[in-house]
């Protein structure tokens, strides 16, 4: 059997007297999509952000693409170029161009010839729809178009496993979609995705495992079918009303 991708062991994470996370266990195969739903303040973010070390663990052990990445000597950076991260917001360098955003990474960790890089950057902006954009700024692009460029970014370093924290919250909802579809284009290719996400209708699409978190722990967990559909816990039930059902 393949070593996962993500091995999550006796996580915790504390912020002064709130514990914030309370003793997470997981693991990620190779090529799996898994979503992380629950209320706010449930700890979705603060798992995803452990992963690559973003906040350091209280306590636990973390493996992620190879790395380990709560070892005393584990090396960030080299971890890092195997995690691609997309946030809320674009985190796009404003003073460069589009194309300039996702050349710099690939000659700097990873050292990439600069035809290559610009070539690969064509690529990656045509392969999320942003093509003839390259020489503008970000301002210059609707919030859907930052998003996409963020993802082309990156996956510029050539990740094995993206990390995503709700890379749609901050979007006026008619664009939403055009995001969503680069992320089941990702899935759809066999990248390993771990997406923090209130979009239950991508979450029921394109996951193969769905986490309901609640309090700092994982509440339960399955495919989307069974998780959303047929939930086996009243918290998750609740949830699942009001965020499926606002109206009533």
């Amino acid at each position: 059997m393949t070593a996962p991708i993500v091995r999550i062991e006796g996580l915790r994470k504390r912020f002064g007297d709130n514990e914030v996370l309370r003793g997470i266990d997981l693991e990620i195969a190779e090529g799996e999509v898994v979503c992380l739903i629950g209320p706010s303040g449930s700890g979705k973010s603060t798992l995803l952000r452990c992963v690559n070390l973003l906040e350091e663990p209280t306590e636990g052990a973390i493996t992620a693409a190879g790395h380990d990445m709560t070892a005393p000597d584990a090396d960030l950076d080299l971890a890092r170029r195997d995690i691609g991260m997309v946030f809320q917001h674009f985190n796009l360098f404003s003073h460069m161009t589009i194309l300039d955003n996702l050349v710099i990474p690939q000659r700097r960790v990873c050292k990439t010839p600069k035809a290559e890089a610009v070539a690969e950057a064509r690529r990656l902006l045509a392969e999320v729809g942003i093509e003839g954009k390259e020489d503008a700024r970000p301002a210059q692009l609707s919030g859907g178009q930052q998003q996409r460029v963020a993802i082309a970014r990156a996956l510029a370093v050539k990740p094995r496993l993206m990390l995503f924290d709700e890379p749609t919250s901050a979007l006026d909802p008619e664009i939403v979609g055009e995001v969503l579809e680069v992320m089941k284009g990702l899935a759809a290719e066999g990248m390993t995705m771990l997406v923090v996400t209130h979009e239950m209708a991508f979450a029921r699409e394109v996951a193969d495992r769905v986490l309901f978190l609640d309090g700092g722990v994982i509440v339960e967990q399955g495919p989307p079918a069974e998780v959303l559909t047929a939930p086996k816990t009243e918290r998750a039930r609740s949830f699942l009303h009001r965020v499926l059902h606002p109206a009533d």
